[in-house]
């Protein structure tokens, strides 16, 4: 039983950090109706800023994940302006193209500014926690609590505010959004600006219990695919269910089957939910 409930913890651990990266991804989705490819490298360059501002600036950590979530945040902002925007009359494919055009980018980037070496990122909250004989990292409670405020503040800013609606209303019905005065490319900026932002709170939290290295994204952004999709397509609530299910079942999965199928797990469990549900446990009608 203690296995089981440290292998839990784990897995809302791991499900945190994969519905933050999630929500960004389809947050963007619902605005564009395209996938963004180079959203692994956003949050891969998340990381890179984070370890970049501690170590060699010798800030903190909380002012070091700030100034991350700012500089990628407006970096999304700028690569919606200057490579999706322009292509926004094209045909879907271009705009895919140029996302992976700017994910090969930021990788080479990086392995040119930071080297391809695999880097360990300081944090303050080393410290181990025992509860009731079960072992916890303060670094580990801290993904899990800020994770879930995070994801509360963006409910509260989706739900409760204007600004925070027309993004809703503009990836529920452009056409619609459109007649009522809606600034379509205002809403897209702000939108990859929270994208890019929840990438690097992601990168910065997870990546002192990891490495920080280029392809760090990878792995990260084809599990968000398979977690959009099993959520359902420009569905929130979807990426945080998605999110907190694939990071249960890893974590479960690894102990009790083998660690070596961790990563295949997540593609077993998309099968799985496509065959009972073929549009994603919370699919949104057609736009």
């Amino acid at each position: 039983m203690e296995i089981l409930i440290q292998q839990l913890f784990n897995g809302l651990t791991i499900g945190s950090v994969y519905s933050l990266v999630a929500l960004g991804l389809t947050l963007v989705y619902g605005i564009l109706h395209v996938p963004n490819f180079a959203h692994g490298a956003i949050y891969m360059i998340g990381g890179y800023v984070t370890l970049t501002m501690m170590v060699y600036a010798g800030l903190s950590y909380w002012l070091a994940m700030i100034i991350s979530v700012l500089v990628v945040g407006t970096l999304a902002l700028l690569m919606e302006r200057l490579i999706f925007h322009p292509l926004r009359n094209s045909i879907s494919i271009n705009s895919m193209i140029a996302a992976i055009g700017m994910l090969l980018f930021l990788e080479a980037f990086a392995q040119l500014f930071w080297g391809p070496d695999y880097r360990e990122m300081p944090t303050p909250y080393n410290e181990v926690v025992n509860v009731f004989g079960l072992t916890f990292t303060v670094q580990r409670i801290l993904i899990v609590v800020a994770a879930i405020v995070v994801m509360i503040l963006l409910y509260v800013f989706l739900k409760k505010t204007f600004i925070g609606r027309t993004i809703i209303a503009l990836s529920q019905n452009r056409e619609g959004a459109f007649l009522v005065g809606i600034n379509a490319n205002k809403v897209a900026m702000l939108t990859f600006f929270i994208a890019g932002a929840l990438a690097a709170i992601a990168a910065s939290l997870t990546s002192p219990i990891n490495l920080v290295f280029p392809g760090m994204g990878h792995l990260v952004i084809l599990k968000a695919f398979v977690i959009i999709i099993i959520g359902g397509m420009g569905s929130i609530p979807g990426a945080i269910v998605g999110g907190y299910i694939l990071g249960f079942s890893e974590s479960i999965g690894a102990t009790y089957i083998s660690s070596d199928y961790k990563d295949i797990i997540a593609f077993v469990l998309l099968i799985i939910i496509l065959s009972i549900k073929p549009n994603g446990i919370f699919a949104k009608g057609e736009h």
